[in-house]
């Protein structure tokens, strides 16, 4: 004889059904709103590239325009109809790689002494530092690079040498400015390393220093990298600062200590002025644009391929 016992003669309670549904409807629910995030962000970027790419079309369409001359020409003049992009893009190049010179460095020294070497109480003292440093807006920055920073190197090298605008105090300034950034993704990066790997090369007889350069930092690699790129993405990207203390005129140059003009703030002089729509200014603005946000796509891209091909997974 089969003894059948219930829910309720077991003493587990039985789930009521309308209890399933309303857990069934509430997953739905949430999934819905996750989906309808992701979808949002992916749409939002499919506008700005329709809108770029449109207005861009524009630019190419004008007579005046050459896209062969464009490509190859230096010389960025839209009203006597030069439209050279290379002396935009040296000076944003120039002034990303000398942020980078002081922020790569920097950021991860400073993340491999939180992570390695610094006690709670240090920890504690230089992480709201840091937090600060990125909380100050990118005028006040901009400011100071040519309040500051420019008499500074003008002091060193000399006030015929460099120039009140110049690429070289912004560009010093923006390293300043992406340091915290790249010092916090480094960290994690390296805090994500297992303590088993840090054990084992103490284990082998290895110093502090040995293990953080010769373990710990070889397996984040991957995620070091990706912090460079999205700081060399957001030199590229940055605005006020040269704004304020590049230089406003296109120059096709590789002085730092002359002034010159980057894709940025060419777009903020002349998005400040007077425009009518379909003038060549204002579709010049749209080329411009489209232009830098494809470097920064590039260089997502190149960064997702660092990250995949150089991953370490742990267990």
């Amino acid at each position: 004889m089969t003894l059948s016992i219930g829910h309720e003669q077991s003493g587990v309670p039985a789930r009521r059904p309308s209890l399933r549904r309303r857990r069934r409807w509430s997953e739905a629910i949430f999934q819905t709103v996750l989906f309808s995030s992701a979808a949002f962000s992916v749409l939002i970027t499919v506008g700005i590239i329709y809108e770029l790419g449109k207005e861009a079309l524009l630019f190419f369409r004008m007579p005046e325009v050459n896209l062969l001359e464009t490509v190859t020409s230096t010389r960025w003049q839209p009203h006597t109809g030069d439209f050279g992009i290379w002396g935009l893009v040296t000076a944003t190049f120039m002034t990303s790689f000398l942020a980078m010179l002081v922020a790569g460095p920097l950021g991860i020294a400073v993340a491999i002494f939180l992570s390695e070497y610094a006690s709670a109480r240090s920890r504690a003292i230089l992480k709201p530092i840091l937090e600060v440093l990125a909380g100050v807006p990118t005028i006040v920055y901009g400011y100071f690079a040519l309040s500051f920073m420019t008499p500074l190197l003008r002091s060193v090298f000399g006030n015929d040498v460099v120039q009140v605008y110049n690429t070289g105090s912004a560009g010093l300034v923006m390293g300043i400015l992406i340091l915290p950034l790249i010092a916090s993704m480094t960290e994690d990066a390296l805090s994500a390393v297992p303590r088993s790997l840090r054990e084992a090369g103490y284990g082998m007889g290895g110093t502090r220093l040995e293990v953080a350069l010769q373990v710990v930092v070889p397996a984040a690699l991957s995620g070091i990298a990706a912090a460079l790129i999205l700081g060399i993405s957001r030199a590229i990207g940055e605005t006020m600062i040269v704004a304020v203390a590049a230089g406003a005129g296109p120059n096709f140059t590789l002085n730092p200590f002359e002034g010159a003009e980057t894709i940025t703030g060419h777009i903020v002089r002349i998005a400040g002025g007077d425009m009518s729509y379909d003038s060549v200014d204002y579709n010049s603005i749209f080329f411009l644009g489209l232009l830098l946000f494809l470097i920064t796509l590039a260089l997502n891209i190149i960064s997702q391929r660092i990250v995949r091909r150089f991953r370490e997974v742990y267990e």
